[in-house]
């Protein structure tokens, strides 16, 4: 490795050659494409408030508990759909395109929530803005891999995923304090994130390549004939898939199942908040650190030790311990967020080729957000069948994804070949 001609090529900085890409160094080298996209991932989920209010937003215009439900789910199908629609997108319009569909659509429809009487209209904007949102991860997470080293990858996407963990984090203190200004309506709120949305989508048209130089000629036109056809034909990557969406869905409980458990095993509600806040600072906080040493591992070891950690953690709420196993649990599957979450994320960008890497992005984001769409139903169902049992059933799911990703996970992915 230390062979490679490219450590000699950069004579200005020849002592970061052994050593993998720090933070700081690969930020500051990256294209200002990619450092727009991590910016604009920041923006999107830091506007991506809609969700959290909602329910609230539904309940004070007059609609009932039944409709709050119905409307919560068709926002969910809308997001998985949207992360299989924009790997299709990425290919047809560009990157460029793909983005400012995404996020200048989203701003229309979230101001257009607040001018719909009529429930079946609203859900049909719901479901649209949920879907429009999603458009653009798949375009930027293809610009990210293409115009980023190999040995960047996993720390640009690192980045990517601290971007979203730090929008999630501040999207509902800054979505309650517009509700505030607002005089307590909901005007301002959705107003706000519109704008948030209509900036990015201008940013992104002035600053984003319309096409990748990547991909360019025959290899360019090989994407749309290919389609997922070609991803659904790649019988490891589908095993991949498979193993993405168990670990998904099992890292989905601790914001379904594990209240239900606590409750159940009448420990106090703090313990909760305190998993959930616990989780939060312990991914903003070590995961870009941790990343500056895992990028270094094989991605195949990287990425299993990832999902067997969270279902590890996971399993660990079943223990009698009480509030002992709510601390343990969220520190062992936390650390196999921060361990294997990048690597899971930046994977996909090469284990295909080329000319189909936003198809391959795009599968598994849909997968990924099948698995944390279908794991909070699993998980109820489980425990309301079996009781704390729960805990050790899923993390018999997170065993096999461990086993399937470490099977699937090529040692040297085809594209970065």
């Amino acid at each position: 490795m230390s062979t490679d001609v490219r450590p000699a090529e950069a004579a200005p900085e020849p002592a970061a050659a052994p050593a993998a890409p720090g933070v700081w160094v690969t930020f500051k080298e990256a294209p200002r494409a990619v450092k727009t996209v991590l910016a604009g991932v920041l923006v999107n989920r830091l506007s991506g408030f809609l969700h959290v209010f909602l329910v609230l937003f539904l309940t004070a215009e007059g609609h009932s508990k039944g409709h709050t439900v119905i409307a919560l789910g068709v926002y969910g199908g809308g997001a998985v759909a949207g992360s299989l629609a924009g790997g299709t997108l990425a290919d047809r319009l560009g990157i460029r395109g793909a983005t400012v569909l995404s996020m200048s659509s989203t701003a229309v429809l979230t101001a257009s929530l607040l001018y719909l009487s009529d429930f079946t209209l609203l859900l049909c904007a719901i479901a649209l803005v949920s879907l429009g949102a999603q458009l653009f991860r798949p375009a930027s997470a293809t610009l990210l891999a293409e115009q980023t080293d190999g040995d960047r990858q996993i720390m640009i996407f690192a980045m990517y995923r601290f971007g979203l963990n730090v929008g999630a984090t501040a999207a509902p203190l800054l979505g309650y304090a517009l509700y505030n200004a607002g005089g307590q309506t909901y005007t301002l709120l959705f107003w706000g994130e519109a704008a948030l949305a209509l900036a990015y989508a201008l940013v992104a048209r002035a600053t984003l390549p319309a096409r990748s130089p990547v991909r360019t000629g025959p290899v360019r036109e090989a994407a749309p004939t290919g389609g997922y056809g070609a991803v659904l034909r790649d019988r490891r990557y589908l095993l991949y898939l498979v193993a993405a969406f168990f670990h998904s869905a099992v890292y989905m409980q601790y914001l379904s199942t594990l209240p239900l458990s606590l409750k159940d095993a009448h420990i106090a509600l703090f313990w909760y908040t305190f998993a959930v806040a616990l989780n939060g600072f312990i991914v903003i906080a070590f995961e870009l650190l941790v990343t500056k040493v895992s990028q270094r591992w094989p991605l195949k070891i990287t990425i299993g030790l990832g999902f067997a950690l969270v279902g590890a953690g996971v399993a660990c709420y079943g223990l009698p311990i009480g509030p002992a196993a709510v601390v343990i649990g969220t520190l062992v599957w936390s650390l196999g967020e921060i361990l294997g979450g990048p690597a899971v994320f930046a994977y996909p960008a090469g284990a295909g080729p080329e000319a189909l890497r936003s198809r391959y992005i795009g599968s598994f984001q849909f997968t990924f957000g099948l698995g944390s769409a279908l794991g909070p139903m699993a998980g109820t169902w489980l425990f309301l069948q079996y009781g704390q049992l729960v805990w050790p059933l899923v993390g018999a799911c997170s065993l096999l994804a461990t086993l399937f990703g470490l099977i699937a996970v090529r040692t040297r992915p085809a594209a970065a070949a």
